[in-house]
């Protein structure tokens, strides 16, 4: 079945102007102040959310670095 209407392509065009991807904006880690990206572990202190750290000693997460 076709559409009683064809659209033109501008306002096709205009309808998919707003479909664009934005980037993602990392935050800060409220130990380190360093930016993570959200519900990631911080690469230095290994923080995820209050109350949750992680330590990865094989990926270098969340290890002293003395």
């Amino acid at each position: 079945m076709l559409p009683a209407m064809r659209q033109s392509h501008g306002r096709t065009r205009r309808r998919r102007s707003h479909h664009a991807l934005k980037g993602q904006l990392p935050t800060v880690c409220p130990l380190t102040g360093m930016p993570k990206m959200h519900h990631r572990a911080c690469k230095q202190s290994g923080y995820v959310r209050a109350g949750l750290r992680i330590s990865v000693p094989k990926l270098g997460i969340g290890i002293d670095r003395t």
